[in-house]
């Protein structure tokens, strides 16, 4: 799949939007197991950051864009605008992390 172009911008500049093909979603959830398997190797912090820890995060954040960029892509969208990444914490205890990210589906002319 060519990369899809993915802005936080309600528009692309230099480029027209010629349809909306409606919100597309994506998600992934850091279960309790990374919490613990993180804490346990907590010596890596440094100044206050957990390296692995933003690692694990960065995994989530890149997994919920790229199930939302393949969402748009089979709706025929060409690009993703408006898009929001957010992060909660979800489950018993707050024991799971969720990253979302949303946005409108486009196609560019």
């Amino acid at each position: 799949m060519s990369r899809m172009i993915v802005t936080t911008t309600p528009t692309i500049e230099g480029r027209k939007i010629t349809a909306y093909h409606g919100i597309v979603t994506g998600e992934a959830i850091l279960g309790a197991n990374i919490f613990r398997d993180l804490f346990a190797g907590i010596r890596d912090i440094v100044g206050g950051r957990s390296a692995a820890y933003e690692e694990e995060l960065s995994k989530a954040r890149h997994t919920a864009l790229e199930e939302m960029e393949h969402r748009a892509a089979a709706l025929g969208a060409d690009a993703i605008v408006a898009v929001d990444l957010d992060y909660e914490v979800i489950g018993a205890n707050g024991s799971m992390l969720m990253v979302s990210a949303s946005g409108t589906a486009v196609k560019l002319g």
